[in-house]
């Protein structure tokens, strides 16, 4: 990476932020339709701290295969892992073979792919087949847990247990269901604020593993509670392509959402007195990793 526009001035004040290629901390876009110019100059400004990039449900069916292949090697000239939705591959298990979808996907360009079963049924010994088929043609699975379907929630023991097997099956991370809206599906209730107990559970049961989560969180509150739990590296999925650079700053405490507590703690512990002036000081505090 090039110097930074405030390099050595100011940095981040959470804990140090992984950087690409990552595992965890990985942010998952989701695009419904970005020509390639507006692509170009997204990666252009945020190429750094994109990891996937998903196709949003069936949106890529509609484009031109040409247009759809040029994006897609756009992406991965950016190092950006591509995926088509999981809802496009549900459609596709219900007319072929699962070999057929992943070859096509892999002729295409997409590096990955998302199996889910969030709208048709997909027993468990389907699923991890699928899973299989995904790594024989060459593309990295990402699966996801939950329902689309508010009445047809699974439970949390459920979310986890489900999450742990796919892991153990060959899955490179696993998305938490958070739909479009972020709101009475997953983790959220029908206003859209975060379960707390739900999540306490799931890491209760997935120990260590809860680092290959990436949490669908489309609104802003429920990305900075995800961060204030997580921490910086939290996985994080569902974003918008012009909104990375803003999850961004919220991961590094540069947002009033995370860097209200952040500060909080500086002056509890003593580390920052907003009393001080500069002349006062010995030497500069340095704030990173204090958090």
């Amino acid at each position: 990476m090039s110097e930074l526009a405030w390099e050595n001035i100011i940095t981040g004040i959470r804990n140090s932020r992984e950087v690409k290629p990552r595992k965890t901390g990985t942010t998952m876009v989701m695009d419904v339709g970005k020509g390639i110019s507006e692509t170009l100059s997204i990666l252009q400004t945020t190429s750094n701290y994109i990891d996937l990039w998903k196709f949003g449900f069936g949106t890529s069916v509609f484009l031109e295969k040409t247009l759809l292949q040029e994006k897609l090697k756009l992406l991965e000239s950016y190092d950006v892992l591509t995926f088509p939705g999981g809802t496009l591959l549900e459609v596709a298990l219900l007319q072929h073979h699962c070999r057929v979808f992943m070859t096509h996907a892999k002729s295409l360009g997409f590096t990955a792919v998302e199996i889910s079963d969030g709208t048709i049924p997909l027993p468990a010994f389907r699923r991890k087949k699928v899973i299989e088929c995904a790594l024989n043609a060459g593309l990295i699975p990402i699966t996801e847990v939950g329902k689309k379907d508010p009445k047809r929630q699974p439970t949390t023991e459920q979310i986890a247990e489900e999450a742990l097997q796919d892991l153990e099956w060959g899955a490179a991370w696993v998305i938490i269901e958070g739909r479009e809206s972020g709101q009475g599906v997953g983790i959220f209730d029908e206003a859209g604020k975060v379960e707390e107990s739900y999540i306490d559970r799931i890491v209760e049961i997935m120990g260590s593993q809860v680092n290959a989560l990436i949490w669908e969180a489309p609104l802003k509150n429920q990305q900075a509670y995800l961060i204030e739990k997580f921490g910086g590296n939290a996985g994080l999925g569902n974003i918008c392509p012009d909104q990375v650079l803003a999850v961004e700053a919220l991961r590094n405490g540069l947002r009033f959402d995370t860097l209200d507590r952040v500060s909080s703690q500086l002056m509890r512990r003593g580390d920052w007195d907003p009393n001080q002036t500069e002349q006062d000081c010995n030497a500069a505090v340095q704030l990173t990793g204090k958090s």
